[in-house]
């Protein structure tokens, strides 16, 4: 497995397994792919950007992360509110990688607005991690 890899698997586990998020979107909430018949509110791992970040003496990647919380129509309140705990619960976490060592995960931005096309909101969230 990669490290981008490693880490899809530790923030999808991380978000599933957190009984407050559970609250908020359901047991299956989380998803890697934008499922036909989705429920809502969801987040989506949408994408990892990943490029080498070695040093002289470590090989290491800098990885950024793209999620999307998307709830239903009159839903920006609710999805900035899962945003926030998203951010709680990945924002300088301690995330065990399989076969990797995560050095740091840091939240850089989110954009947040109403999602015509989807009919409802949409928080697109993006974290850096580096890993080794």
């Amino acid at each position: 497995m990669s490290a981008a890899g490693a880490l899809q698997k530790a923030v999808f586990q991380a978000l599933a397994g957190d009984a407050a998020m559970t609250a908020l979107i359901g047991a299956d909430g989380v998803h890697d792919h934008l499922q036909a018949r989705s429920h809502r509110p969801c987040i989506l791992i949408a994408g990892i950007e990943s490029r080498d970040a070695s040093t002289a003496s470590e090989t290491g990647e800098e990885h950024l992360i793209t999620l999307e919380v998307r709830t239903g129509e009159g839903g920006n309140r609710a999805a900035e509110e899962i945003a926030a705990r998203v951010r709680a619960l990945l924002d300088d976490a301690q995330l065990v990688l399989g076969g990797f060592a995560l050095i740091s995960i840091f939240h850089r931005r989110t954009r947040a607005g109403r999602d015509a096309k989807a009919k409802g909101h949409l928080a697109e969230m993006v974290f850096r991690a580096v890993t080794e």
